[in-house]
């Protein structure tokens, strides 16, 4: 900490800034040592503050001050106050020219904040406060401006030249030293600035807008991965191909480009005009990305390019409306996704995501509602909460105004605000004013925290036929929110009769209904029914809710088999696991035994025998609940009983259908060119699931089924996937998994991308990822300890991805943890925070590791000079 306690920052105290900032005009002289920074800032009084012309204050970190200059004018030292994190100057006119010289060195900047170097190549990430370090400025996203930029550097060294806009000159010195100047015709704040200066390849395409306008595509990386772009550049077409036809929304520059950049604390950076992409978001090819990470890549570059509009064009007024740009992008790409791919599947993967990481969130020490009310440390912020839960809280209005009506209400919002610093409350009233719905009480989803429980029970009656359905709501208290006001839930539903058979509801035969939970408890009835139906809940998950509803274990097996909704079979089957494994963790609590309930066994070979049941769903169906998401649905979290108990299922359910599995396994079996579509990565998911529980047995021809898939793999899907089923298994030979994991290491010790997925394999492996092989892993020689991949692959996926090793012993992974923390805050403050989670959650724990938990913490926040960062998350959590 700089100060014995860094202050907290309010939403109530949101005041406008006393000047805006009109133009931008940026010059940046780059050296091997140096950088030299010149702003020449069109500075002009906020006429909504008076005629008084206050002094003007901007805030800068890590800068050396060379020169200040007021209207051409230079000021000495004694005209201007120098801060440590400010500049003040004084101000004589309302509308004035403010030109500072800054020298920076961007070769020792660790932190990956402003701008820096990573291989050699010259890049910024200026979201959410990194453009202080660059030059003195109003660092606020309300303050938008015009950019015009000239970068200046080596032609040998740096012969490309990039930042937000158009290029619109150029030229070269005598000295061997060329510059490029870009301008931005649209006003924007200052951390969507970028720019990059490298020897780097360029694959480039064109696309054609639908009002005939031509833009250049050109994706950017390093000559060694430029193979690997296709995938990006394709994406990013269909993007902008979707975008116009679902939104309306065209692009506005002459040129969209990509730049691919290793050392990256974020996925990917939405700058105007100039994304810039964590490598592991842009590269990919067949032998060197999985089925994922293809589709990771399609989903993150239309994400970026989404933001043109919900971000950009329209941006937010500050950091407290991050959802506002996050949560609306979210959305907008994870329907992007569903439409390029399995739409039931995506809404089962982003529902894990919730119920297993964001319900998480919402029950721990950083809880917060997707505006947050105050921040210490903005980075802190970008989590889960304002990405996926924003996203399902912009979903659950389109369900509740309807999809037209939700797209009158994004073109109004869109054109009510073009060229502005929105808020959350824009863009809901803009939804409103569009469709005529209220949706005031919809508004504490943005005020309030935590996760909304609701309590649904029924009543039938036979001799009128009627049946009636009571729903409950209530939300656990968080920090700072003891109680909460209703919410307003829409919750989708159908009754099914014996046979499966979803009832019709109303008289135009519709048998599924929207019921608007609003109120502390309230009844539905439905007549004329002949017998007790059974209720399907939050069909399509449609609220980002927990649903208490006493199920027997017959009702969700039966669920299983028969529900029209993908999301309420594949959650029936969740249910279902969640129980028999949490009668294991208990029985091993006991000193005991139990026995494995065989309607779980049972149910998975209905699922397994369906033909008629879609692939990428039947994967689904078969993957048991997480560690992660049954830790989260625990009382009190037993990390090692948990971690038995799932395998113990895991190996009854492969011992049980082994003949089944590997028939399946077998018969998807593809020949031929690799294809990325939806298809083909069904069939290589379900098989790979079949795969991974075939090796849960101790049978020699089983074992041998992940050496000879690795062997004769073709892509690196079917290759990641035989290398972990290889050292996961608790049978496989050690001298087995050396030979794979040193072949491997062989074909791809120079691509830093999949050395990442090497690490991580290898950490997050219940089997092989001890501490002990952790840190000896920390040694070697492709592993780099200023890499953010790096570092969340190996450190975060043995803390994160391993809960065997990771909670084993008396808190040495705890500790091991913590001093990496306690190194990396001084180093890179953003990744040490990031890699924290697992520590937060120490309170849920049983009391032994609960107890070594806290004192890793209490060693943490006890380290003088803690960034804001770590200080926030530390205090927070204890």
């Amino acid at each position: 900490m700089k100060d014995a306690q860094p202050r907290a920052i309010y939403l109530k105290d949101y005041q406008a800034p006393d000047y805006w900032i009109d133009t931008t005009d940026l010059t940046f002289d780059l050296f091997e040592d140096h950088a030299l920074v010149t702003s020449v800032l069109g500075v002009r009084r906020n006429e909504d503050h008076g005629d008084e012309t206050p002094d003007l204050t901007l805030v800068g970190i890590d800068l050396e001050l060379v020169s200040v200059y007021v209207d051409g004018s230079e000021l000495t030292a004694e005209q201007y106050i120098l801060g440590s994190e400010s500049l003040t100057v004084p101000v004589a006119s309302r509308a004035f020219s403010l030109t500072v010289v800054t020298r920076i060195r961007p070769q020792e900047n660790t932190s990956l904040e402003g701008l820096y170097k990573s291989n050699g190549m010259f890049c910024t990430q200026c979201e959410a406060e990194g453009f202080r370090k660059i030059t003195y400025y109003l660092d606020r996203p309300d303050v938008m401006s015009k950019f015009t930029t000239k970068v200046i550097a080596d032609k040998g060294r740096y012969p490309i030249l990039l930042s937000n806009g158009n290029d619109i000159a150029r030229g070269e010195f005598d000295s061997g030293r060329h510059w490029i100047t870009w301008e931005d015709p649209f006003k924007k704040p200052s951390y969507l600035f970028a720019l990059v200066g490298g020897d780097l390849e360029v694959v480039e395409d064109t696309f054609t807008t639908m009002s005939g306008k031509e833009v250049a595509l050109r994706i950017f990386t390093e000559s060694h991965n430029i193979d690997k772009c296709d995938h990006a550049m394709l994406s990013l077409k269909k993007s902008m191909k979707w975008d116009e036809d679902v939104y309306g929304r065209e692009y506005d520059l002459d040129i969209f480009m990509i730049v691919a950049v290793d050392h990256f604390n974020m996925g990917a950076m939405e700058n105007k005009g100039l994304n810039i992409f964590n490598s592991s978001c842009v590269l990919a090819s067949p032998d060197t990305a999985t089925d994922a990470s293809y589709q990771r890549v399609e989903a993150i570059v239309a994400h970026e390019y989404f933001h043109n509009w919900s971000g950009n064009r329209v941006t937010c007024r500050d950091w407290f409306q991050l959802s506002l740009k996050e949560g609306f992008t979210v959305f907008r790409d994870a329907e992007f996704s569903a439409d390029m791919n399995s739409r039931g599947v995506k809404r089962i993967e982003d529902a894990t995501v919730m119920k297993t990481a964001q319900f998480a969130e919402d029950a721990g020490p950083m809880a917060h509602p997707i505006r947050p009310q105050s921040f210490i440390e903005i980075s802190n912020f970008y989590t889960l909460t304002i990405y996926e839960k924003g996203c399902e809280v912009v979903r659950m209005i389109q369900t509740i105004v309807g999809k037209d009506n939700f797209r009158k209400g994004s073109d109004l919002y869109f054109d009510r605000h073009d060229g502005e610093a929105a808020t959350c409350e824009d863009f809901v009233k803009a939804m409103e004013d569009a469709s005529g719905v209220d949706l005031s009480q919809f508004r504490n989803w943005y005020n309030q925290a935590g996760t909304p429980v609701i309590a649904v029970t029924d009543r039938f009656d036979q001799d009128s036929g009627q049946y009636s359905l009571t729903i409950g709501q209530s939300c656990p208290a968080t920090p700072g929110q003891d109680t909460k006001l209703p919410f307003h839930i829409p919750v989708a539903i159908a009754l099914l009769d014996r046979e499966g058979k979803a009832l019709p509801l109303n008289e135009a035969g519709a048998t599924e209904q929207l019921l608007h939970v609003t109120a502390a408890e309230e009844t539905w009835t439905f007549e004329g029914l002949a017998e007790k139906p059974l209720p399907s809940i939050l069909r399509n998950f449609s609220a980002p809710v927990r649903v208490n509803y006493d199920y027997s274990r017959e009702d969700l097996v039966f669920l299983m088999k028969y529900d029209s909704d993908g999301y309420n079979r594949w959650d029936a089957g969740q249910r279902l696991a969640t129980a028999v494994i949490e009668d294991l963790v208990s029985g091993l609590l006991k000193g005991e035994e139990a026995e494995i309930d065989s309607r779980l066994i049972e149910a998975f070979g209905v699922v397994l025998a369906d033909d008629k049941l879609d692939k990428a769903v039947k994967e689904e169906m078969l993957t048991l609940p997480s560690q992660a998401s049954l830790a989260e649905q625990a009382e009190e979290i037993h990390p090692l009983e948990i971690c038995e108990s799932r395998s113990r299922v895991r190996k009854a359910i492969a011992a049980a259908h082994k003949d089944k599995l590997l028939e399946l396994y077998h018969a998807l079996e593809l020949k031929g060119e690799y294809r990325p579509d939806a298809d083909d990565i069904a069939k290589r998911t379900l098989r790979n699931t079949c795969l991974g529980y075939l090796v849960e047995l101790e049978d020699d021809s089983l074992q041998q089924l992940a050496e000879d898939q690795y062997r004769n793999a073709s892509n690196m899907t079917d290759l990641r996937s035989a290398m972990s089923a290889a050292i996961n298994s608790s049978y496989q030979s050690q001298e087995t998994i050396n030979s794979l994991l040193n072949d491997f290491l062989g074909r791809y010790k120079d691509d830093s991308v999949v050395m990442d997925s090497w690490f991580m394999m290898q950490s997050g492996s219940p089997s092989l990822g001890t501490l002990e092989h952790v840190k000896a892993l920390l040694e070697h020689e492709s592993f780099d300890r200023t890499s953010p991949n790096k570092l969340r692959a190996l450190i975060g996926g043995f803390a994160s991805g391993n809960m065997k090793q990771f909670h084993s012993g008396t808190g040495e992974g705890y500790e091991f943890l913590a001093d990496w923390i306690i190194t990396l805050d001084k180093q890179n403050p953003q990744t040490a925070s990031r890699l924290m989670t697992p520590l937060t959650r120490w309170k849920k724990y049983e009391p032994v590791r609960r107890e070594c938990m806290r004192k890793a913490l209490e060693r943490i926040k006890a380290v003088p000079d803690l960034s804001t960062d770590i200080y926030e998350v530390v205090t927070k959590s204890l």
